[in-house]
């Protein structure tokens, strides 16, 4: 039986540990989706998330940084 993924979307987001330019997080499953106001974020911006979420990938797309779910253990 296939199950809706869970997905939490704040609000408003916490300002402590992201950074200051962040409208939304997005948490689906075991990724999340960090949305600016618009504005692209900057490398500062990345290194904050990079340290939040230790030994995950994640990237930086514009106005949108992502922490990548860690890939599946064949």
């Amino acid at each position: 039986m296939h199950t809706a993924p869970a997905v939490h979307t704040p609000n408003r987001p916490p300002q402590e540990g992201w950074p200051t330019r962040t409208r939304t997080i997005t948490h689906l499953n075991n990724a999340w989706v960090v949305h600016s106001h618009g504005e692209d974020f900057d490398p500062d911006d990345l290194t904050l998330v990079r340290r939040r979420f230790p030994g995950r990938h994640v990237t930086l797309d514009g106005d949108v940084i992502t922490v990548w779910p860690h890939p599946r253990e064949l």
